[in-house]
């Protein structure tokens, strides 16, 4: 075993770091499960190259790689209850109602088959597709600053379909159903939404915002969202007009679903309308090479939808109900990003632009998690070692 040297935080910081994780103390039913956590918490924050528990056991005084490892992989105590005094805690200092709640993937690259929903998948960390875990985090971002809500494995269903799998990484049964990346988002965000978390708008890249369901559960939760779309997506540029189908012959019953009108305006791709659209220069902030700006468009469309397939005739949707806005990106790379967004009519620009744009918090927060905090290093392979060891 080699030699690994054990750094050292400043005194008053271990006081704070006991002071802090006292109050979570109710919360473990032993007094060697909170010590434990304790051991764990101080390994996360000390130097070290690796944060898996081997090294972190012995950089911590008195580590124990065989306690540590049954505290996180085996050991009886409840994540979720942990969680939420988290979130209480943190809400206390940066709760507001300007918040952001991001929608995102992080992923976890893996090189074997057995670590707990492992999967050639698309790899957001590789850039490609890849064997790695992804899961589906929650973010909160404020004036203040910003941390993690919640974060759950997304299961492909190469897992769910295997009981033996399942059952050799200890998988909940609760927790055995195949569910989409966008359901187990409207999970954790019901969560949240249980504690009251303060928050004007939630944001999601196209992964969650091509998802029609997705934008309508949104929607019968009362949720302002501005969510990433493709460009593929068609949308009207005019309030739709609506005329009863024609039958061929009299005979039959009568129709029960109004269609598009052919002399109404036509629906057409985001990618196309983006064309005749004007730009506008936005900055929506300073960064360390300069102000970081681009030129966007903010627009009132009507999503086609399911449309060309008609709708009940006597639940026509109303105009301005139906109304949606589609915000533009053309960054200077050349690339064109699109967004649709439920935000109120009079939301200016600026501020679709600000709230786009905290997606960034979101990714510099998870990368400073794998490089400062280790977020990326755990080994062990069981769901129970995965969920206690991330936010």
């Amino acid at each position: 075993m080699g030699h690994t040297e054990t750094p050292t935080l400043d005194p008053q910081v271990l006081e704070r770091l006991e002071r802090y994780a006292l109050g979570f103390r109710p919360l473990f039913p032993r007094s060697d499960q909170f010590r434990q956590g304790q051991i764990y918490l101080h390994g996360l924050l000390v130097d070290g190259e690796r944060k898996s528990i081997e090294p972190l056991s012995r950089r911590v005084p008195d580590g124990d790689e065989q306690r540590l490892q049954q505290f996180v992989n085996q050991s009886p105590w409840k994540a979720a209850p942990v969680l939420a005094a988290y979130r209480a805690r943190l809400a206390e200092t940066l709760a507001s109602p300007a918040g952001v709640i991001v929608v995102d993937d992080t992923s976890f690259p893996k090189q074997g088959r057995h670590s707990v929903g492992v999967a050639r998948q698309y790899c957001g960390a590789l850039g490609k597709r890849a064997n790695c875990q992804v899961a589906v985090s929650l973010h909160y971002a404020t004036p203040a600053g910003d941390y993690p809500l919640a974060l759950r494995l997304y299961l492909p269903e190469s897992w769910t379909s295997d009981p033996a799998r399942l059952n050799q990484a200890r998988v909940p049964e609760a927790e055995r159903t195949f569910q989409t990346k966008w359901q187990i988002a409207l999970d954790l965000l019901d969560e949240v939404r249980a504690e009251r978390l303060p928050h004007a708008v939630l944001v999601a890249d196209a992964g969650y915002g091509v998802v029609t369901e997705f934008r309508e559960e949104l929607e019968q939760r009362g949720e302002y969202y501005l969510v990433g779309l493709s460009g593929e997506e068609v949308v009207l540029t005019e309030p739709p007009q609506w005329t009863p189908h024609v039958p061929k012959s009299h005979r039959g019953r009568p129709t029960t679903r109004a269609y598009l009108a052919p002399a109404g305006p036509q629906p057409l791709t985001l990618r196309a309308l983006a064309d005749t659209l004007e730009r506008t220069s936005v900055r929506w902030r300073d960064g360390t090479k300069g102000p970081l700006q681009a030129a966007f468009a903010w627009v009132r469309v009507w999503p086609v939808h399911r449309w060309p397939n008609g709708v009940p005739a006597d639940a026509i949707p109303d105009r301005e109900a139906a109304a949606r806005w589609l915000l533009v990106e053309w960054r200077p790379d050349a690339t064109v990003k699109y967004a649709l967004s439920n935000l109120p009519a009079a939301t200016p620009l600026e501020q679709a632009v600000g709230w786009w744009k905290t997606r960034w918090q979101v990714e510099r927060g998870y990368q400073q998690l794998k490089d400062e905090l280790g977020l990326d290093h755990f080994e062990g392979r069981s769901w129970t070692g995965f969920i206690t060891t991330r936010p």
